[in-house]
C-alpha cells in the first residue's frame, strides 16, 4: 500500500535562478525621450503628449460615461448585435429613462457607430491601392483578367506596429533584446523568437551602423493564408495578411487581443478554367502577388536601418530598428513566396521524387540569383524547381531572404500533414490491403468504439462516433493525435505503432515551449525512428519504394528553423487561423454578403478601436466592477476598486488563467456540496466508503507527524487522532500550472478541472484520475502514482484547514514504459483481501489530471459501450503522455 504522500513547501516551477542569460551588448534596447536621447537609468517614462482639449475634461471621450461605453461594446463586439436589434436597444433604453426626463445618447445605431469612429487609440485605418496588368495584350479581345482594375486593401504597416507595441498588457511579455539562454549545464535552450540565433545575428548586421547602438530590433512576424466563406451555395475567397511584433513572446502571441492584427487583405484574380494554366496568368498572379507584399512592408523599410522612436508596453520611449522577420504560411503559399515550383522543397533543393535523399543544398536568395543568372529558364526549373519569372518581394528589403524566413508550420506540416493526410490515410489502406473491404470496415469501426470509448479529461475533445467524420479541421486532427495510438494497437503490426509512436514523439517535443540542446537531440532521435520505422508502409505494399512528400519532408528542418526562431508554437498557421475567425468570418457575417470586403474592412477598424479604448480605461481603473456597481460608487463620489479575483464557472473544464506565471497549485472549488453529511462517519456511510474515518485519521497523522520514524499505516488507529470538525465536500478541484500552449493566457498559465462526483450533469459518475507525487526526487512517472479520485473534501483540525482527496491506487505494470507505445501500463492496486487500494491525501500531493486509456489488445470492443465505465474495466490502462504536449513534457524523464 502507499504511504499518503505529504505536501512538498519546495516550489522549482517558477524559479527563474536555474537559468543564465546573454543579452547583445549594442542593440541593448535603452528607454529614450521623444528626440531619441537616451534616459538616465532608472528613469520614467517620457509622458505622453496630451490629449486635446476636448479629451482632457472627459476621461470617456468620445464617450459620455461608463453606460455609454459598456453599451457600444457589448452590442459591438460581444454580441454582434445588427444595426436594427442596436436601434431596438436604444428605442427601449430611451423608452425607460423618458418618465425622467433622460434621454439615451445615440438617436440610433448609425450615431453610435460614429462616436466608435471617434476613437483615437487603436487607429489604423484602411486605404485602397489600384492595380492592373502591365504586360503586352494579345490581339482580338484579351481575357478579362488582362483588363480588369485589382484592389489592394492596406494599412500602414507601421501604424499597426506602432499599436500592437504600445499595448500595455503585454508589459512582461516582451523580448526587447536578442538574448542566448543557458539551463545550469550551460546548455543552450530556445525559446522566444528573440532567444534564436537569427535575431542574434540580425542585431550584429544591424550594429555595423554606430547610429543603430541602443536601439531596439523588432522583427515582424507576418503571416497569410486563403481562407474561405460560404452561404448557401456561393463562396467568397480572402486572402489576409497579418503581422505581429517578433519581440512578443510565443504566449502572448498565441493569447487573444492585438498581438496578431490583420495588416492587409491581398486580391486574388479570377479567370476562365481554360485561362488558369496559361503561363503568362500564372505568371501576372505570382507577380502581382508578391508586388502586394512588398507595398504592404513599404511603410517599414526605411525603420529597417535608421531607428524610429517607438513606445513599448512598460510606457517608455525606445529606437526601434524594423527588419522582416519569419514567415507564417502553407506549403502551398510557400511555394508562391519562394518563388519555387510545386513539389520542391521551399528550403532546400532536394528533388521531388527524392525529398528525403542526403546531400541536398540550402536555398538562399543569393544562390538562387546566381543560379537563374547563369542559366536558362528551362534548365532552372527543371534542375533546380525555381520559377525565373518572380522575384520574392523579400528581395528589395534589407537582411531579408524568404528561403530562411519561412517558418516551420506545427499545423500544417505535422498535425494535418504527416499525421491526418498521411499516417491516419495509410493505416486505413494497410486495413483495407491486409484483411478485403468488409473486414478492414469492421476493424475500423471498432478503432472508432474505440476511440469512443476513452476516458473525459479537460479540453479533450470526445468524438461520441469515432473518427469517421467527414470535414477535418486542426482541432480534430489535435482531439485525434491524443487517443489514435492505443486504438489502433493490436490491429496493426507493432511496427506500425511503434512508427507512430516516433512521430508523436517528433511532434509533441516540437510543440513544446522551451527546448535546450538535448531536447533538440531527442527531436532528432525520434525522426530518424520515424523515418526508419516508416519502412513498414512500404513493406506493406501501402506506399511505393519511396516515401517523397514535401510536408514529411519539412520536418528535416525543423532543427535547425528552431535554433534560428526558437520554438514553433510561437510560428504556427493555427495563429492565423484563429485569427481568420476573428478578422474574416465573423465580420463578414455581419456583413450584407454583398461587396461584403469594404463593410469587413470598418467592422474590423471599429473592433481594434474598441479594444485599444477598453484597455485605455482599464488602465485607469475606470473598467473596475460591473457597470452597475461603477455606477453606484461614482453616484456615492467612491473611487472604483477592482472585481475580486473569482474562479471560472463550475461547469467550465479548463482554459486559459490571466496574469504572470506562478507556482502550480490545485484548490477545490469555490463552492461545497450541500447535501452530504458534515461528519466523518455519516460521509462514510452515504458515499458507501467504509474506511474514510480511519484512512482520514491516518492521513491526518501522517500531517502532524511528517518526521515520525513509523508511518500512519504502522501505528495503532487508537493512536491517530479523530475527525471532530464538519466535512465540506466538493465536486470538483482545480490545478493551475504553468503551462504555454494554443490556449493560455498571456503569463503562459493554464488551468483544467478534476472531478470526483456520483452524478456528473446528471448523467454518469465522473471520477477522475490524477498524478500523486510520490516522490519529487524521482523523473517522470519513477515519481508518482496514478490515483482515481473518489472523493474531494476538507476538515479543519486545531484551526488548519486540510483540503484531501480519497483515491484509488493504479500502479505499472513493470518499472518502465511498454515497449510498443512508449506508454506506462498501469493497473488497479488491491490489498489481500480483494478489496481496492486507498488513502486519503493531502490535495497539494496532486500534481495535475492524468488521462487513462484501456488496453484494448485485438479483442473488439462491444457497441454501445459508454465511455464512463472505461476506469473499471478494463484490466490494464495505457497512462496517456500524449493527451496534451504538457503531459508529454511532465513524463519526459521517463526512458523509453
Amino acid at each position: 500500500m502507499h504511504r499518503a504522500p505529504t505536501p512538498d513547501s519546495d516550489d522549482d516551477e517558477a524559479n527563474r535562478g536555474s537559468y543564465t542569460f546573454r543579452y547583445h551588448q549594442k542593440l541593448n534596447a535603452r528607454p529614450c525621450d521623444v528626440d531619441g536621447v537616451p534616459l538616465p537609468p532608472h528613469a520614467p517614462p517620457a509622458p505622453k503628449d496630451p490629449p486635446p482639449a476636448d479629451e482632457s475634461n472627459n476621461a470617456w471621450h468620445p464617450f459620455t460615461s461608463r453606460l455609454d461605453f459598456d453599451f457600444a461594446h457589448f452590442h459591438f463586439v460581444t454580441a454582434q448585435s445588427s444595426e436594427s436589434q442596436i436601434n431596438q436597444a436604444l428605442d427601449h433604453w430611451a423608452a425607460s429613462v423618458l418618465p425622467f426626463g433622460g434621454k439615451t445618447p445615440w438617436a440610433n445605431a448609425k450615431k453610435m457607430y460614429a462616436t466608435i469612429d471617434e476613437i483615437r487609440s487603436g487607429d489604423a485605418p484602411w486605404r485602397t491601392v489600384k492595380i492592373r496588368y502591365q504586360g503586352p495584350l494579345p490581339r482580338g479581345t484579351p481575357p478579362k483578367w488582362m483588363t480588369e482594375e485589382y484592389e489592394l486593401y492596406v494599412r500602414d504597416a507601421l501604424v499597426v506596429a506602432r499599436n500592437q507595441l504600445e499595448t500595455t498588457s503585454f508589459k512582461g511579455q516582451v523580448n526587447t533584446v536578442p538574448y542566448q539562454q543557458f539551463d545550469v549545464n550551460g546548455k543552450r535552450v530556445y525559446s522566444n523568437l528573440m532567444s534564436g540565433d537569427w535575431a542574434w545575428k540580425q542585431a550584429d548586421i544591424i550594429a555595423e551602423d554606430p547610429a543603430t547602438h541602443g536601439s531596439m530590433f523588432v522583427p515582424i512576424v507576418a503571416g497569410s493564408d486563403k481562407t474561405t466563406c460560404s452561404v448557401a451555395t456561393g463562396h467568397q475567397e480572402y486572402h489576409p495578411v497579418y503581422m505581429s511584433p517578433g519581440i512578443l513572446t510565443n504566449t502572448a502571441r498565441r493569447a487573444r487581443g492585438n498581438a496578431v492584427l490583420p495588416v492587409a487583405f491581398l486580391p486574388i484574380p479570377k479567370t476562365a478554367k481554360r485561362h488558369r494554366k496559361r503561363p503568362e496568368y500564372q505568371k501576372f498572379c505570382r507577380q502581382m502577388y508578391h508586388a502586394c507584399l512588398a507595398r504592404v512592408f513599404e511603410p517599414l523599410k526605411a525603420a529597417m536601418t535608421a531607428p524610429v522612436t517607438v513606445r513599448c508596453p512598460d510606457g517608455h520611449l525606445r529606437r526601434a530598428i524594423f527588419g522582416l522577420g519569419p514567415y507564417i504560411a502553407d506549403y502551398p503559399e510557400q511555394v508562391w513566396l519562394a518563388g519555387i515550383v510545386q513539389g520542391w522543397c521551399p528550403k532546400c533543393d532536394a528533388k521531388p521524387d527524392n525529398l528525403d535523399a542526403p546531400n541536398s543544398v540550402r536555398r538562399t536568395q543569393e544562390r538562387t540569383d546566381w543560379i537563374i543568372t547563369a542559366f536558362d529558364p528551362g534548365t532552372v526549373w527543371d534542375d533546380w524547381g525555381i520559377r525565373a519569372d518572380i522575384v520574392p518581394f523579400t528581395h528589395d528589403f534589407p537582411r531579408a531572404d524568404i528561403h530562411e524566413l519561412l517558418s516551420p508550420d506545427l499545423l500544417h506540416q505535422v498535425i494535418k500533414g504527416t499525421f491526418k493526410d498521411h499516417i491516419v490515410t495509410w493505416v486505413n489502406e494497410y486495413l483495407h490491403l491486409v484483411h478485403g473491404e468488409a473486414r478492414a470496415h469492421e476493424i475500423i469501426d471498432d478503432i472508432d468504439r474505440r476511440i469512443a470509448a476513452v476516458p473525459a479529461f479537460p479540453g479533450l475533445r470526445r468524438f461520441p462516433e469515432g473518427r469517421d467524420f467527414t470535414q477535418w479541421t486542426g482541432d480534430d486532427s489535435k482531439a485525434l493525435m491524443k487517443v489514435y495510438l492505443p486504438a489502433i494497437a493490436g490491429h496493426v503490426p507493432d511496427k506500425m505503432v511503434k512508427c507512430l509512436a516516433a512521430f508523436l514523439d517528433f511532434c509533441y517535443l516540437a510543440r513544446r515551449n522551451a527546448l535546450d540542446t538535448d531536447t533538440l537531440a531527442e527531436l532528432e532521435g525520434a525522426l530518424s525512428r520515424f523515418h526508419a520505422l516508416r519502412e513498414v508502409f512500404i513493406e506493406a505494399g501501402v506506399r511505393e519504394d519511396n516515401i517523397s512528400l514535401p510536408r514529411q519532408h519539412s520536418l528535416l528542418h525543423y532543427p535547425r528553423s528552431i535554433r534560428l526562431f526558437g520554438t514553433p508554437n510561437g510560428l504556427c498557421s493555427s495563429i492565423t487561423e484563429s485569427k481568420h475567425i476573428q478578422s474574416v468570418k465573423k465580420p463578414w457575417r455581419r456583413s450584407s454578403k454583398w461587396k461584403a470586403l469594404l463593410q469587413m474592412l470598418l467592422t474590423l477598424q471599429r473592433l481594434d478601436k474598441l479594444s485599444a479604448a477598453r484597455r485605455v480605461f482599464a488602465k485607469l481603473g475606470m473598467m473596475a466592477g460591473s457597470t452597475l456597481s461603477y455606477t453606484a460608487r461614482m453616484l456615492a463620489g467612491h473611487a472604483p476598486e477592482p472585481e475580486p479575483d473569482t474562479d471560472q464557472d463550475e461547469d467550465d473544464e479548463h482554459g486559459e488563467v490571466a496574469g504572470p506565471k506562478t507556482p502550480s497549485s490545485v484548490k477545490l472549488a469555490q463552492r461545497r456540496e450541500s447535501n452530504y453529511p458534515r461528519n466523518i462517519h455519516g460521509l462514510a456511510a452515504r458515499i458507501q466508503q467504509p474506511r474514510l474515518p480511519e484512512l482520514t485519521r491516518r492521513f491526518l497523522y501522517d500531517q502532524l507527524h511528517p518526521d515520525a520514524e513509523l508511518t500512519a499505516d504502522d501505528v495503532p488507529l487508537d493512536q491517530c487522532p479523530r475527525i471532530l470538525g464538519k466535512i465540506s465536500v466538493f465536486h470538483s478541484a482545480v490545478a493551475r500550472f504553468y503551462a504555454p500552449s494554443d490556449f493560455c493566457g498571456s503569463g503562459g498559465m493554464y488551468r483544467e478541472r478534476i472531478r470526483a462526483n456520483p452524478d456528473w450533469r446528471g448523467e454518469y459518475a465522473r471520477y477522475d484520475t490524477v498524478f500523486v507525487v510520490t516522490d519529487a526526487e524521482q523523473p517522470g512517472m519513477c515519481g508518482m502514482a496514478i490515483g482515481r479520485l473518489r472523493l474531494l473534501y476538507s476538515f479543519t483540525h486545531d484551526g488548519v484547514d486540510y483540503p484531501c482527496a480519497l483515491v484509488e491506487w493504479l500502479v505499472p505494470f513493470e518499472d518502465r514504459p511498454d515497449d510498443i507505445t512508449g506508454m506506462w501500463m498501469v493497473k488497479h492496486e488491491y490489498e489481500g483481501n480483494g478489496r481496492p487500494s486507498m488513502a486519503v491525501i493531502h490535495l497539494d500531493c496532486i500534481a495535475r489530471a492524468a488521462h487513462l486509456i484501456g488496453v484494448y489488445g485485438s479483442s473488439f470492443m462491444p457497441e454501445n459501450f459508454h465511455f464512463s465505465y472505461s476506469l473499471g474495466v478494463f484490466r490494464a490502462y495505457y497512462v496517456n503522455r500524449y493527451i496534451d504536449h504538457h503531459t508529454h513534457e511532465f513524463l519526459a524523464g521517463d526512458a523509453r
